[in-house]
């Protein structure tokens, strides 16, 4: 298989672990080229971490015929923008989450790249981690019964007030950070979207964004309810209730990349722990959405999948603001 060229936009606070470690590794993804607003910002990068080819401007890097995908660690709210320059460009595009800052967002994406020829993906790593695929896996073959509910909680503390992730035009806020995964996560497990949500969020007291919000997502015969928050203490956590057992998995989603991935699984067998050999997920996620190329197949996250996690997120802002159920 031919290696993928890939370019990112941006040199990030993530660029270490999310793709100079993991790509390090791959035989199928060859991280190509790396742009910047700030030209030395690039050339720092390239000359640091070993990168072929560095640009001054994120036009340059997609101008060039090279590099076949890009990877779009922006902000959220300049997501938009820069998936439709790279679709004009003919790249492939894998987007960090949310891919948009709304569900209007997302369905123009899904207009504007549907004739393209390309393949978008947005950008959930957790998808691509062993311990996910199995406890699906699980839940399909019984082994807790019918799913009747699953809790999520999602925190860290950040107090930077130029972080993006505090500001609210950029996107941040823990709904939108965060929250994100409880509502894919879910839907994911249980292979369906709810049918309505109710949510309550509490601003930051220093910036205009959310500090802590909860949530309740209504599925046919489930519910979802998660917590997040960008002001307590580090913590996730993912349990799976059924009516005949239940899966825990363990650090579900930041997971170590040295470290072996846990399932923890009770039923009427007893408990017992299912392990994982560590790996890179950030890794395996850019290689499977290189194989998605390289085979014209569907990318593990698809944008019909996004765009229902968007409704979904923007019905809980909307449910927070107005203090009612809404129905999808």
């Amino acid at each position: 298989m031919k290696k993928l060229k890939l370019g990112v936009l941006g040199v990030s606070d993530h660029f270490v672990k999310r793709i100079i470690l993991p790509l390090s590794k791959s035989n199928k993804v060859e991280l190509y080229g790396v742009a910047s607003r700030t030209a030395e910002k690039a050339k720092a990068a390239s000359e640091k971490w070993g990168i072929p080819k560095h640009y001054s401007s994120y036009e340059d890097l997609l101008n060039d015929e090279v590099i076949d995908a890009v990877y779009i660690p922006l902000p959220n709210h300049e997501h938009l923008k820069w998936i439709k320059k790279s679709a004009d460009a003919k790249k492939h595009i894998i987007c960090e989450k949310p891919l948009t800052m709304n569900v209007e967002e997302a369905l123009e994406v899904i207009n504007y790249v549907k004739d393209k020829n390309i393949k978008v993906m947005e950008a959930f790593m957790y998808r691509f981690h062993p311990k996910w695929k199995r406890a699906k896996e699980l839940i399909k073959y019984g082994e807790v019964g019918k799913v009747t509910a699953i809790h999520t909680t999602f925190n860290y503390t950040n107090s930077d007030p130029n972080n993006i992730r505090n500001r609210k035009e950029c996107g941040g806020g823990a709904l939108m950070d965060i929250g994100c995964y409880a509502v894919s996560t879910a839907c994911y497990l249980l292979d369906e979207f709810p049918k309505r949500v109710v949510s309550l969020m509490e601003k930051h007291p220093n910036f205009d964004t959310d500090a802590i919000s909860s949530g309740i997502l209504d599925y046919s015969n489930a519910r979802c309810l998660f917590t997040t928050s960008t002001s307590s203490f580090p913590q996730q956590d993912v349990k799976i209730y059924g009516t005949s057992g239940s899966i825990t998995i363990k650090i579900p989603f930041n997971d170590f990349n040295d470290v072996e991935g846990e399932l923890i699984v009770n039923n009427a067998l007893g408990e017992r722990v299912v392990t994982f050999d560590p790996v890179y997920q950030y890794q395996l996620e850019f290689e499977d959405f290189a194989e998605a190329i390289q085979q014209d197949r569907e990318v593990e996250v698809s944008l019909e999948e996004s765009y229902g996690n968007m409704k979904i997120l923007d019905a809980l802002r909307k449910s927070s603001e107005e203090s009612v159920w809404v129905e999808l």
